[in-house]
C-alpha cells in the first residue's frame, strides 16, 4: 500500500490521507483532484475562451452576459 496526503493551502488544518495500492495509483488520484479544482477549471476557460475568441473573433461568453474579461484574469498569488 501506498499513502498520500492532500492538504490545502486555504485551510492548511484540512487534510486528507488516501490509501492506494501504489504510488501510481496515489498520483493518478492526485491529479484527478487539481483537475477538479477551481482554479484548474477557471484556467482552462480563459485558455478556451481566448483560444475561441482567436479564431472567431467574438466572445463566446458575451451572448451569456459574461463580457468582463476582469473577471476571469489569473492573478498571481505572493
Amino acid at each position: 500500500f501506498s499513502l498520500c496526503l492532500v492538504g490545502f493551502v486555504e485551510e492548511p488544518e484540512r487534510k486528507y490521507c488516501f490509501e492506494c495500492d501504489s504510488r501510481e495509483q496515489c498520483q493518478e488520484w492526485i491529479e484527478a483532484l487539481k483537475r477538479a479544482s477551481y482554479e484548474f477549471m477557471r484556467s482552462s476557460l480563459i485558455f478556451y475562451r481566448n483560444e475561441i475568441q482567436k479564431m472567431t473573433g467574438k466572445d463566446p461568453l458575451e451572448q451569456y452576459g459574461i463580457s468582463e474579461e476582469a473577471r476571469f484574469q489569473l492573478g498571481t498569488h505572493q
